[in-house]
């Protein structure tokens, strides 16, 4: 059986993140979205909401987990048992610096590979940033967060 662990940041979740999550959970026997804490990172969302609004999203994915964590990728990849850790990336920008983190879980743990799944035409330019600056000023977000947190990801937002 391998597992895979999807760590990020996903403040908030995004279409781009379902899809790369939905291509690896048909790829692997389970599927660990992992939200990693960052303590220099300022996210809008907490661990908790973010960890409600992700499996809202993924309820319908049986093989698919949601867990949080402060440490190490590499460390939680182990306690989990996940030989495989997902990547996306959306350009080239991306690549460079997702080739620099998997070289360093690589020296850290040379038994976790790093696999990099390509972001789909229609979601290369999405992040939860660009999602965040719009639903601010109270733009349609549908188009780049998952139908089932538009409205609760619209409301934290809108001031």
């Amino acid at each position: 059986m391998t597992k895979a662990l999807y760590p990020g940041t996903f403040d908030p979740i995004t279409k781009g993140h379902i899809d790369i999550i939905k291509r690896a959970s048909s790829l692997f026997d389970e599927l660990y979205i992992a939200i990693m804490i960052n303590p220099r990172k300022k996210c809008t969302f907490s661990v908790e909401e973010r960890e409600e609004l992700i499996k809202k999203c993924v309820c319908d994915l049986s093989n698919v987990h949601v867990v949080s964590d402060s440490n190490l990728t590499v460390r939680l990849a182990k306690k989990l048992g996940c030989k495989v850790l997902i990547r996306g990336i959306r350009a080239i920008a991306d690549y460079e610096y997702e080739l620099s983190q998997a070289t360093s879980n690589m020296i850290l743990d040379d038994k976790i590979e790093t696999v990099f799944l390509v972001a789909r035409p229609e979601y290369s330019f999405l992040s939860s940033s660009i999602a965040k600056e719009i639903a601010v000023f109270d733009g349609d977000i549908s188009n780049f967060i998952p139908e089932e947190i538009v409205e609760e990801v619209t409301k934290k937002l809108y001031k």
